[in-house]
């Protein structure tokens, strides 16, 4: 059966590209890395590389090994993270996850609770996918929308996200605005690309305004935000977002139907270490500042 030292040597050269940058990663000798690579070949009974005067160039069956040890190597420096955030001290890796929308809000706190623990490397993943905290791939994931329902999560309420309807001054200019929630059909909108999108303003927005006036639609908040500056609509903007924007004016107050929910969730076998609480009280504490969120 090949070994893992083996599977571990042929990952680095595929990743790195040359034996001796391989070697020199891994703390082995060269001659080794060359070993494990003639072994590992002969065991299979196929090439996994093309050697060349430049370094060593993956085949079709070194990149496939590639993807599953890069796999691999993940899910160990994920269960490496885990188990060391069980610790009693605050070092280490801290992970935490959102969507990139809450950046505005969270980056300067993680900014100032790593001032605090100086020994603390801080890793902020945003993405639209859901991290698996069962995984170990965070420490802390802040959620927006429904309560999380996983049975090992710890789901805590956090806040609610404010959002408003804002416009353009050239908007405006050339449109003007809207008198009441009757007069929204005569205006164009920024909207989802998505109508059926889980945010509760733009859920809003589908169930109200003519799909035919939503002229122009994003998937991404940062494209929304630059067509409702652009001029190209009335669209929602958070709060805290708009307050610091030149050149939107307000369209409609914030409403309770158009706020989203805020959730900081952990997984069971974390909660209660000291890095996991000490930050979820620091962040707690922050959020009683944020203008446009409304804690608990």
């Amino acid at each position: 059966m090949t070994n893992w030292e083996e599977i571990r040597t042929a990952y680095q050269v595929a990743r790195i590209g040359t034996v001796s940058g391989a070697a020199e990663a891994l703390g082995i000798h060269h001659a080794t890395v060359i070993r494990h690579i003639d072994s590992l070949e002969t065991s299979i009974g196929t090439k996994l590389f093309q050697r060349h005067a430049r370094g060593y160039t993956p085949t079709e069956a070194g990149s496939d090994l590639l993807k599953v040890a890069q796999g691999a190597n993940d899910q160990f420096a994920q269960l490496v993270s885990r188990i060391k955030g069980q610790g009693d001290a605050i070092e280490g890796e801290l992970v935490v996850t959102s969507l990139s929308s809450l950046s505005p809000f969270v980056t300067p706190s993680l900014t100032r609770f790593g001032a605090r623990h100086p020994n603390l490397v801080t890793r902020f993943l945003t993405d639209e996918r859901v991290y698996r905290l069962e995984y170990g791939e965070a420490h802390v994931a802040i959620r927006a929308g429904p309560a999380p329902r996983e049975p090992d999560y710890v789901a805590q309420a956090f806040g609610t996200e404010l959002f408003g309807l804002y416009a353009s001054n050239d908007y405006v200019e050339r449109r003007g605005l809207p008198s009441d929630d009757d007069d929204l059909a005569g205006h164009l909108f920024v909207a989802h690309d998505d109508p059926k999108n889980r945010a509760p303003f733009h859920r809003w927005l589908s169930d109200t305004v003519p799909r035919d006036r939503q002229v122009f639609r994003g998937t991404e908040d940062r494209v929304m935000r630059d067509a409702i500056v652009a001029g190209a609509g009335l669209g929602f903007l958070p709060v805290f977002q708009a307050e610091k924007m030149s050149g939107v004016v307000l369209v409609a107050q914030p409403r309770p139907e158009w706020s989203v929910p805020i959730w900081l969730v952990t997984h069971v076998d974390l909660h209660r270490t000291m890095k996991v609480q000490a930050f979820l009280t620091f962040l707690k504490s922050e959020a009683a500042n944020w203008s446009g969120f409304q804690p608990v």
